[in-house]
């Protein structure tokens, strides 16, 4: 499959996933110096999930390039006066074990509202005020450092630490550490009114209509949309292209790790497999992210500076129609072993 052209394999993945769901459908891909882009247009604008947390992971690893933060550092310095974060065996949850998922903290907050988590928007009740009441309650699960549990709470308490640490709103603080530098023109938290209406209106697994979610303080965590156009140039500062600091940035991220099992590692808002036919050598790098009305996936290869980006506005999984993408685009056979952990919504 890896003579066959890019255009077509992407054209084809789009079609298959187009007719068997209701909402919109973008797919793209990188096969060296070749992009497509076909379904709903490239500047089409999705929620994105927990890809999400891959921008915070960045965010941080700028901050820390400049001194401003250390990956190392206790979250609760970054935190107002008096906020109250849970220890375990006398340990604190530093900056990296939130992008790594290893805070031990659980997935979700205490404190939503009950029945939230059955709520066509059920975060939007989660605000700093109510995020950290409920971390004072909370007892972590494992050692911080020492286990990989996926958690949202994690990447949201990550994103509300460094946006208060900078003195600037989440969105407007990746707008200036990731998407202004990278040329991101519409990936963001808030929409206005012309990105607004380039927004896929989202849709459950059986088709039904769904708002979008506001996720208040868990922002970080799953608040970002973006269309594929800007997620093929964040795929491509993988492959160290575009500016030197994003690089540089990407680097740290991929430099923390820790292992999930014997082929798969939680990096700094990554994961990143190991296939078999790829026996040690270049890993698939991605992350995935789902709402109450979308799927996404975007999944590189930088040293074989290949990659994929699937949206829908569907909330049915797109893992194993991009991962079979990205085989097409790299194997003879054509097959591929699917993300060895789905890490959920958002």
């Amino acid at each position: 499959m890896t003579d066959a052209p890019l255009d077509d394999l992407v054209r084809r993945t789009a079609e298959e996933l187009a007719a068997r769901r209701r909402g919109a459908v973008a797919v793209g891909a990188i096969r060296g110096e070749e992009r497509a882009t076909h379904g709903a247009g490239p500047h089409t604008v999705f929620e994105i999930g927990s890809i999400t947390k891959t921008f915070t992971a960045l965010t941080l690893a700028r901050l820390a390039g400049r001194g401003e933060v250390a990956f190392e550092q206790p979250v609760r310095e970054l935190l107002p006066d008096g906020a109250a974060v849970p220890r375990r065996d006398g340990r604190e949850i530093e900056l990296v074990h939130l992008a790594c998922h290893t805070s031990g903290l659980p997935r979700l907050p205490k404190g939503l509202m009950p029945g939230a988590l059955f709520s066509l928007d059920p975060y939007a009740g989660c605000t700093e005020e109510v995020l950290l009441a409920g971390l004072a309650r909370t007892r972590l699960r494992s050692v911080p450092g020492s286990r990989f549990r996926y958690s949202n709470l994690g990447g949201g308490l990550l994103g509300l630490a460094l946006a208060r640490q900078t003195g600037l709103g989440y969105d407007e603080l990746v707008q200036r550490e990731i998407c202004r530098p990278l040329g991101l023109a519409d990936t963001r938290v808030v929409l206005d009114g012309e990105r607004a209406a380039r927004l896929a209106p989202g849709h459950s697994r059986s088709g039904r209509p769904r708002p979008g979610w506001r996720l208040a303080a868990l922002a970080g965590a799953g608040g970002l949309h973006s269309t594929a156009h800007d997620l093929l140039r964040l795929a491509a500062a993988t492959f160290g292209s575009g500016p030197a600091e994003i690089a540089e940035a990407v680097a740290r991220t991929r430099a923390v790790g820790h292992p999930i099992s014997g082929v798969s590692t939680a990096h700094a808002g990554w994961l990143s497999v190991e296939r078999a036919r790829d026996k040690g050598g270049p890993r698939v790098l991605f992350h995935n992210g789902g709402t109450g009305g979308y799927r996404s996936l975007l999944a590189v290869i930088p040293e074989r500076r290949t990659a994929v980006v699937v949206l829908s506005a569907d909330a049915r999984s797109v893992d194993g129609a991009g991962m079979r993408l990205l085989s097409d685009l790299t194997d003879r056979d054509g097959t591929d072993e699917p993300p060895p952990h789905e890490p959920g919504t958002p």
